[in-house]
């Protein structure tokens, strides 16, 4: 039977269709594959939900066989991007399909057409709206389990993808860090250093509610300025922190939070952000909170030996100074305390020397690769 490609309406029935396809189909039986918060992940494609689409606009496509579905993708244009960049391009994301080269051409093809009919020149991914989404497919470590909300995919699709004559964009890489029992010698005089010399000093805090009035706009917005160059990288609006704030913040374990601020005037100068692996527990739910995921979740929190770095960020002014030693040594401590035993990286460009440089205090080993693909149209 030939492939039907369909436009997917952004309503709830379909998006959980949508959100449930590499669940249920591509990766049933994966050991590596994480599944997503369902809810999340379907409040993320809505239009009325994710204030990405204040500078967004996307379509999304699923294909079909003999009435089953082969294949999902979605286009997006996020026109701030390419304001900045001075590019016209498309974006493919959340992009998955059984092992068949009509069903991926397919695909591709519906975002090419509709790229094209937006006047766009290239088409670039896979991407989500905004860094806060994943990005990348992955070409090394695919017998990994990753870090929460990273992609996953099969060793297929990026054979598929060259063979359509996509070529490599950038690279990010993605490391296992073994957590030493104390601090290297070396990193502490690095952070006291620092500290004594740029008046630094590290913060934690135990009530949530004061963190978000002191330091929650603080926080998204130091992530603008140290991000800001970064590839493809879109600036977070006012709306979008109050909504990161939102949705995130509530259920940071404060432990795991680190911060650098000047001593005097207490500006937030860095920030470290960490959490208890969350990767088992939604292979375990499946991506669902009921009936039981909340628990797999909740003892995820409370019994685990990795932790995922999501991201540490340092305002520019103050990148390669250093400062780095301080949010480790910091958190090096919390980490034997909780007994974490390894940490996963989240994916950093393969050209970022200032990050890559962090991890020449640790025994590390760089075991998965992301990719973003891209061609002209």
């Amino acid at each position: 039977m030939a492939v039907e490609i369909r436009e997917i309406q952004p309503t709830k029935r379909n998006l959980l269709k949508y959100v449930h396809f590499p669940i249920d189909v591509i990766y049933r039986d994966s050991q590596y594959f994480i599944p997503p918060l369902v809810t999340d992940e379907v409040n993320n494609l809505r239009p009325d939900k994710n204030p990405a689409f204040d500078f967004c606009e996307a379509i999304y496509f699923m294909a079909y066989r003999d009435g089953k579905i082969v294949g999902r993708i979605a286009g997006i244009i996020n026109h701030v991007v390419n304001e900045r960049s001075g590019k016209k391009e498309a974006r493919f994301g959340y992009i998955d399909f059984i092992d068949d080269a009509e069903v991926a051409d397919a695909l591709i093809d519906a975002v090419t057409k509709w790229g094209k009919s937006k006047g766009m020149e290239h088409l670039t991914g896979p991407m989500g709206f905004t860094d806060m989404d994943p990005e990348g497919m992955l070409v090394e470590g695919f017998d990994r389990i990753g870090t929460t909300g990273a992609v996953y995919s099969h060793p297929y699709y990026p054979k598929h993808m060259e063979r359509m004559g996509f070529v490599k964009d950038v690279d990010w890489l993605e490391f296992l860090i073994t957590i030493p029992s104390e601090s290297p010698e070396k990193m502490v005089r690095v952070a006291n250093l620092m500290s004594e010399r740029l008046n630094l000093t590290t913060i934690k805090y135990t009530d949530r509610k004061k963190l978000v009035a002191d330091y929650g706009d603080a926080i998204f917005k130091l992530i603008n300025v140290a991000y800001d160059e970064l590839f493809g990288y879109s600036p977070l609006t006012d709306k979008q922190i109050k909504h990161y704030i939102k949705m995130y913040l509530p259920f940071l374990p404060l432990d795991d939070l680190s911060m650098v601020v000047e001593k005097d005037s207490r500006e937030l100068i860095a920030v470290g952000i960490t959490i208890p692996s969350m990767s088992k527990a939604l292979i375990k739910n499946r991506g669902r909170l009921f009936p039981w995921g909340w628990k797999y979740l909740l003892d995820a929190f409370k019994h685990n030996d990795v932790v995922d770095l999501m991201l540490i960020a340092v305002k520019p002014e103050y990148q390669n100074k250093g400062v780095n030693a301080l949010i480790f040594n910091d958190l090096i401590e919390v980490f034997n305390r909780h007994g974490y035993k390894y940490a996963e990286s989240n994916h950093e460009l393969e050209t970022n020397s200032k990050v890559l440089k962090q991890w020449e205090y640790f025994e590390t080993e760089q075991h998965k690769r992301r990719r973003a693909y891209t061609k002209e149209i």
